[in-house]
């Protein structure tokens, strides 16, 4: 399943932005497998003081961000297990600026946080590799909008490939 084949009914007009950034020719697990070496190899070289700072007040550090990717990844991968098993309850949506405070990233040290990324990562592949191609086409409604499988993986990875982006533009530049 290629990117190229998305339809622009399958995800709401906010998610095109992450679904952009994910290269047109590349399968939805291949795209997962990439942008997760990545990010990996991009938080891994970090130092204490570049992951615990913030570019303004308010903003985030790049644990928290890193936090908050994997927070995303969970929520959008229970959105394609639960839409890829046909469950038609309509799913709401998340604050984000709630859950980056609870997490409690800052205390936590990296090499734990990219355990827990690597190990969500491995199962939102194991998630999408499991899907037929039936399942993967399969649309719900996540935060009042239509949402195929497929869009969600490729948002996921869209998804984290965006906030490397503000990573590397507004926090070590």
């Amino acid at each position: 399943m290629y990117k190229v084949e998305l339809n622009t009914n399958e995800y709401a007009a906010f998610y095109g932005s992450y679904i952009g950034l994910v290269s047109e020719n590349v399968s939805l697990l291949d795209s997962l497998q990439s942008s997760f070496l990545e990010v990996h190899s991009y938080f891994s070289d970090l130092s204490h003081e570049k992951l615990h700072y913030r570019y303004a007040e308010g903003k985030w550090t790049l644990k928290e961000m890193l936090l908050h990717i994997i927070d995303t990844e969970r929520i959008m991968s229970y959105r394609a297990l639960r839409f890829g098993r046909k469950d038609a309850t309509p799913l709401t949506g998340f604050e984000q600026d709630d859950y980056v405070p609870n997490s409690y990233a800052n205390k936590r040290d990296i090499k734990s946080l990219l355990e827990e990324y690597s190990t969500v990562r491995m199962a939102t592949i194991s998630l999408f590799a499991s899907f037929n191609e039936a399942s993967l086409k399969q649309i719900g409604e996540g935060n009042g909008n239509p949402m195929s499988v497929r869009a969600l993986g490729f948002i996921i990875s869209g998804h984290e490939m965006h906030h490397l982006q503000v990573a590397k533009e507004r926090y070590l530049s």
